[in-house]
């Protein structure tokens, strides 16, 4: 689906000003708890993963008399890591809201035993498939040995995932904040006014489309948001954001939407592509006395949804800022799906474009 350049734009001129926020503002909502039985995305399975075959690996040497028997040993012993890992953490991704409302002692009580039976089985069922256990290299793979190993390995691996989420809390507050405080520039805000107070008497009926986009943005920036929202959420608020600057540059920004409808249901933090796209009217379109184009693309590939954000380059060099929006919608992104999401911009002959790709 495409748009019309310049129609139905939103828009606002939010900033780089601090300002004071409401205490309630600052702390997300999330759960402490639930986020240490947070194991269902990709980069918590890798790092799991690894984290076991290099333990496995370092802890063979010493059962090894010579490197062809440590390798051997060590891709024996992968065939029992790999699939008990993998039970391990679906076990707790399955189960992690009733893991996060029990106790502490329960919650270390549940990731033990679950990580010693995941163990028990596959060295089990590795040993049932294989006839000659000992003889494969598998003697030290069977019995009670994988057992403690596997409930050893968990209990790591859950002290791990504890101080990931205690970890991940207080950085998440503060990028929240910082993003917060960088919402409203006070110049757009007196610009916006003035020229909502201009439209009262030519277009009375505009002039109020103005403030109440306004008051939306203002609403979101300010408000108790929430941990995630749709994408098609953000869409509609960068519309407001680019109506807003439609009426302030008129024929000087030009606009150009393709959104896939599909792409609206993927998650994403909130208020991530409004300052995207307030830095492509800020550096593309506002130094340049001919204006610019920018472009907003959503799409799905691959089961993911893709989201690009372009914009011309003028000849004539804009102030040069600090990189706190890209930076702080990089970090949201990591945050909330880690490996999963990507983040990359590029300067392309006279076209500056912000790429985010993130599952749905």
């Amino acid at each position: 689906m495409s748009a019309v350049p310049g129609a139905g734009m939103r828009s606002t001129g939010f900033g780089v000003t601090s300002f004071d926020m409401p205490s309630d503002v600052a702390a997300p909502r999330r759960s402490g708890p639930d986020s240490a039985f947070d194991v269902c995305h990709v980069g918590v399975v890798l790092r799991a993963l690894l984290f076991v075959h290099g333990v496995m690996a370092i802890g063979m040497v010493f059962a090894s008399a010579s490197f062809m028997a440590w390798v051997g040993l060590t891709g024996a012993g992968s065939s029992v890591a790999l699939p008990g890992v993998l039970i391990w953490l679906l076990v707790l991704c399955a189960l992690k809201r009733p893991l996060a409302a029990a106790p502490v002692a329960v919650q270390w009580l549940a990731a033990i035993g679950f990580g010693a039976i995941a163990a028990w089985l596959t060295s089990t069922l590795v040993s049932a498939l294989l006839v000659d256990a000992t003889g494969a290299g598998l003697g030290a793979l069977t019995g009670l040995g994988p057992v403690l190993a596997g409930a050893a390995i968990a209990a790591t691996m859950f002290e791990w995932l504890r101080l990931r989420a205690k970890a991940t809390v207080p950085a998440e507050t503060t990028a929240r904040l910082a993003e917060l405080q960088s919402r409203i520039r006070p110049h757009f805000l007196f610009n916006t006014l003035n020229t909502a107070l201009t439209l009262v008497r030519l277009d009375p009926a505009k002039a109020e489309g103005v403030l109440e986009d306004l008051a939306e943005l203002f609403r979101v920036a300010i408000g108790d948001t929430a941990e995630s929202v749709s994408l098609a959420e953000e869409v509609e608020l960068a519309q407001r954001y680019l109506d807003i600057e439609q009426i302030r540059f008129g024929s000087r920004l030009h606009v150009s939407w393709e959104l896939d409808p599909d792409a609206g249901s993927a998650r994403v933090p909130p208020l991530l592509l409004q300052p995207l796209v307030e830095n492509a009217v800020r550096h593309g379109v506002e130094p340049s006395p001919e204006g610019g184009v920018i472009r907003i693309r959503t799409k799905v590939k691959v089961g993911r949804a893709v989201l690009s954000i372009a914009n011309s380059v003028p000849k004539e060099a804009s102030r040069p800022g600090n990189g706190i929006a890209l930076k702080n919608v990089r970090e949201r992104l990591r945050l909330m799906h880690d490996v999963a999401a990507q983040f990359e911009t590029r300067l392309e002959a006279d076209v500056f474009r912000v790429q985010i790709v993130v599952p749905i």
